[in-house]
């Protein structure tokens, strides 16, 4: 297939040169967040990650698209992310679960791509100098090292409030009742809470006196994108909520319940973005290898009124914090894992027994 010539520009000027794949954009430039991810398959779960709004993924796996897409691998109703950067595109699909090959889809959704991407050396750029803004495109290189100049990060943004849902909904049909804050939400992760649950989700910016007036027997908090930080309401109305029912948090839902009880957030270098990533249960000693897809995370130095619950074992990052008094737990990475291991989805049956009052590990 005959390609453009396309150009990547990050904000500190490093280029590397590529093909135009994917959607085309007026003007022919994209600019965002660059973050890498590690997993080795479930491309599709990645590219329709709702916390992905504001980046753009790339994948460090050499050989993507080769399995296609089939609708009962999408994550959300559409990609949030500004783009994707792989080094070889698969022209030819081969799984029997595939309905259409990954580029149509990347042209059905209006993703931008890059191909041909050194995507070793721009990985090994990123963790030397962090997740970095920038732009990509079949533009001439000077518009795109312009809009790599001007291109902005992810620092102070609400992205929450563009992916959550416009209305609530429900699902699964169990004897307790479960409301579900989407903050840009999985489907994997409605789906594990709807096997156990009867389950509400409702928009980000529901505030608690609306939530207390479902009478749910819990509150999940989910996944999203975006800085903390810049999410001050949200932390508000679920400190409303917290003491006041059981809580249990996942990635941003993590690091917003952690805020709610006195912590503070701050940026990584270049975030935690894959499915291999080893954490410790501190009080069963067990190490998980789980699915993580993050750029803030909660400083150890801040908290007040929850404890340590797990670690990441490659950096020491907090993975989950835990308040027996308050009811809540929560944990950064992804417990549901689509795509992923599953040796986390235990949490969700411990958020059953702590709807139970007997979880015999807060």
């Amino acid at each position: 297939m005959s390609r453009p010539a396309a150009t990547l520009v990050l904000a500190d000027g490093t280029t590397f040169e590529g093909y135009a794949a994917g959607y085309l954009p007026e003007g022919g430039v994209t600019t965002g967040e660059f973050v890498f991810n590690t997993a080795l398959s479930g491309y599709q779960e990645v590219i329709t990650d709702p916390s992905y709004a504001g980046q753009v993924i790339t994948f460090t796996y050499p050989h993507i698209g080769n399995y296609g897409v089939t609708p009962l691998d999408d994550e959300a109703a559409r990609p949030w992310c500004r783009g994707v950067v792989v080094r070889e595109l698969a022209a030819r699909r081969s799984n029997w679960r595939s309905v259409e090959d990954l580029e149509t889809f990347l042209v059905r959704h209006r993703v931008p791509a890059i191909v041909g991407v050194d995507t070793r050396r721009l990985t090994r750029h990123l963790r030397s100098h962090g997740a970095l803004a920038g732009a990509f495109g079949a533009g001439d290189r000077d518009s795109v090292s312009a809009a790599a100049r001007t291109a902005t990060g992810t620092d102070g943004q609400d992205y929450v409030t563009a992916v959550t849902t416009p209305s609530t909904y429900t699902r699964g049909a169990g004897d307790r009742h479960v409301v579900a804050y989407d903050y840009g939400v999985k489907e994997t992760m409605v789906a594990q809470l709807a096997r156990r649950f009867r389950v509400t989700v409702v928009p980000a910016g529901t505030s608690a006196e609306e939530v207390r007036s479902l009478r749910p027997d819990g509150v999940f908090l989910s996944n999203g994108p975006g800085d903390p930080a810049a999410l001050v309401t949200h932390v508000d109305e679920i400190g409303r909520l917290v003491g006041t029912v059981p809580i249990f948090g996942i990635c941003l839902g993590h690091q917003l319940l952690a805020t709610a009880l006195g912590a503070r957030t701050f940026k990584l270098p270049f975030g935690h973005h894959g499915s291999n990533h080893p954490v410790q249960d501190l009080a069963s000693g067990r190490v998980e290898i789980t699915a993580q897809n993050h750029n803030y995370a909660v400083s150890p130095d801040s908290l007040e009124r929850a404890v340590i619950s797990h670690v990441n074992l490659n950096d020491g990052v907090i993975e989950g914090l835990s308040s027996r008094a308050e009811r809540c737990f929560s944990v950064q990475y992804h417990p549901e894992a689509g795509p992923g291991p599953h040796d986390a989805r235990y949490l969700f049956e411990r958020f059953d027994h702590l709807l139970s009052g007997h979880w015999e590990s807060m």
